[in-house]
Parts: C-alpha cells; sequence; structure tokens
C-alpha cells in the first residue's frame, strides 16, 4: 500500500505540475504573438502532445498490470528527479515569457543565453528526456522507460533542427550559440584559450 500511496502522491504532482506549464505556455504564447512573433513546427506538435500523453497512460498502465512496487534505488532516483525539477524551473525562468511548449520565434530579438542556456543550447529537453527515463523506473517500468526514449529520441531529431532552423532564421541564434553544444556542456581542453 505504501508504494501505491507514493505512486498516487507522485503521479498527482507531476500532473499538477504539468497543467501548470501548460497554462503558462499558453499566457506566453498571446503574449509573444502579441509581438509579432511566428510558429513553427505545428505539423509535428501533435505528435509530441500525444507521445507525453502516452507516457502517462503506458506508465500508469505498467504500474496498474505489472503492479511492481518501488525500485530499491527510489531514495536515489527521488534525489535526480528533485535536481532535474530545479534545473527545469531554472530553465524554464532563465527563458521567461519566451520559453513554450510550442516553437514561437520572436523575430529580431536577443537570444537568451543565461541560466542553463549558458552551458548547453536545450537543458530543457535534456530535462524532459531524462524524466522520460526516470520517472518510469520509480515503479521499475521498464516498457514504458524504453519505448518512449525511443520514442523522445525520434520526436527531437525533428524538433530541434526544426527549432534550431527557426531561430537561425529570425534571430542572431547561431551567433549566439557557436560555442556551446546541444546537450553537453563543452569542455575546455589544453587548446582552448
Amino acid at each position: 500500500m505504501k508504494d501505491w500511496t507514493f505512486f498516487l502522491v507522485f503521479i498527482s504532482c507531476i500532473t499538477f505540475q504539468r497543467m501548470i506549464e501548460l497554462i503558462i505556455a499558453s499566457h506566453n504564447e498571446k503574449w509573444m504573438k502579441n509581438q509579432g512573433a511566428i510558429e513553427f513546427g505545428k505539423q509535428h506538435y501533435h505528435y509530441i502532445v500525444s507521445m507525453h500523453l502516452l507516457f502517462f497512460i503506458s506508465f500508469i498502465g505498467e504500474k496498474v498490470i505489472f503492479n511492481h512496487g518501488l525500485t530499491a534505488w527510489w531514495p536515489i532516483f527521488l534525489i535526480i528527479f528533485l535536481m532535474t525539477q530545479m534545473m527545469r524551473i531554472w530553465a524554464l525562468h532563465s527563458l521567461g515569457r519566451y520559453w513554450n511548449t510550442k516553437i514561437i520565434v520572436l523575430p529580431n530579438t536577443n537570444v537568451v543565453r543565461n541560466g542553463p542556456y549558458r552551458f548547453i543550447k536545450h537543458p530543457n529537453y535534456l530535462i524532459v528526456s531524462m524524466e522520460i527515463i526516470l520517472i518510469p523506473l520509480f515503479f521499475k517500468a521498464y516498457i514504458t522507460a524504453t519505448l518512449f526514449t525511443l520514442l523522445n529520441i525520434w520526436i527531437l531529431s525533428i524538433r530541434i533542427p526544426e527549432e534550431e532552423n527557426a531561430l537561425k532564421n529570425f534571430t542572431e541564434y547561431e551567433g549566439t550559440f557557436q560555442n556551446c553544444n546541444r546537450f553537453l556542456p563543452k569542455l575546455l581542453n589544453k587548446y582552448d584559450s
């Protein structure tokens, strides 16, 4: 019963967080479009929404069907999960009104290069990728973790190039992020000055 209580609290917190984020994204979208922003990637956005919705259905279904208990590693996973949530808040706060679940670009605006964006181009996608692996592992939902990690890789292989092309065409994105990797910070080597 203890793991079911944890499961229900855990999934409720995540669902609440996602709902708040959708409200914020909607407000940001309205503000940006009123400033003249352009939306890109409409043709694949519904796949992203579907994937995230199916992720939670799969996770809940796998827990209900197989009723795996909490992994013995759950305290470590919880620490990692809480760290990802702090990183998520940092990334969203750094983008401010420019953060969205959609690709919405305000032409000729300054590209955000503070917070975690000082180190990598796509911290929020990295965090979501970590969550897709981590959340199911709390309850040994290995099918969900594997399947949706693969689906996430596929969808990001479409989304990230589309987002980067939109930013390159309408902002100084390329110059701003020329010395920055997508997901891992560049480490200085002996030839860097």
